[in-house]
């Protein structure tokens, strides 16, 4: 329990750190990509309401420890995929974007942009999965990060971290929805 603990609060720490992104969001009715940030509040609002039971795993540096918990903030829980979202008035023409057999794809065009892909797998207008790419690179750090969403089922987050005089660090959280 106490490595469970400590390896969300470091995890939670790092995330703090490496994913600072200007808060100023495309206004208007109509937003240029996929509003990845108001989709994710409202699963974090619907699956509060839901509070079903989510068998947990933190792993960190292949150690792993595995619980079944009630989340009981899931704004918090999803704040990096929430983090993710791409509708930013200076981001507005920095990412390609493709649509082909129901598979919505962002790709960065720029390398300082932390949001390198965004894959969205649609059917019947109902997301399927989601998956984001983010990564950052600097002469201190590096973090290149995989977060993984697919409705009522599963979501993952696993980030690997190179941070220099400290070195390498890998994390994985994934949560699998009860039935």
């Amino acid at each position: 329990m106490y490595w469970f603990k400590k390896a969300g609060l470091i995890f939670a720490c790092i995330t703090l750190l490496t994913t600072c992104k200007p808060d100023v969001k495309e206004t208007g009715a109509a937003l240029k990509y996929f509003d990845l940030q108001g989709y994710f509040t409202r699963e974090a609002t619907r699956l509060n309401k839901m509070n079903r039971a989510v068998l947990k795993t933190v792993t960190h540096n292949g150690d792993s420890e595995s619980k079944k918990v009630h989340i009981g903030n899931w704004s918090r829980e999803l704040d990096l995929f929430i983090g993710s979202d791409i509708n930013r008035p200076a981001w507005k023409n920095s990412y390609d974007v493709s649509n082909a057999d129901n598979i919505l794809l962002y790709r960065a065009k720029f390398p300082e942009l932390t949001t390198r892909e965004i894959i969205i797998k649609k059917e019947n207008q109902r997301i399927k999965w989601i998956l984001i790419f983010n990564g950052t690179k600097n002469k201190l750090y590096q973090t290149i990060e995989k977060l993984t969403y697919y409705p009522d089922s599963l979501y993952a987050i696993s980030k690997f971290q190179k941070v220099l005089f400290m070195g390498n660090n890998n994390y994985k959280i994934q949560g699998v929805f009860s039935r």
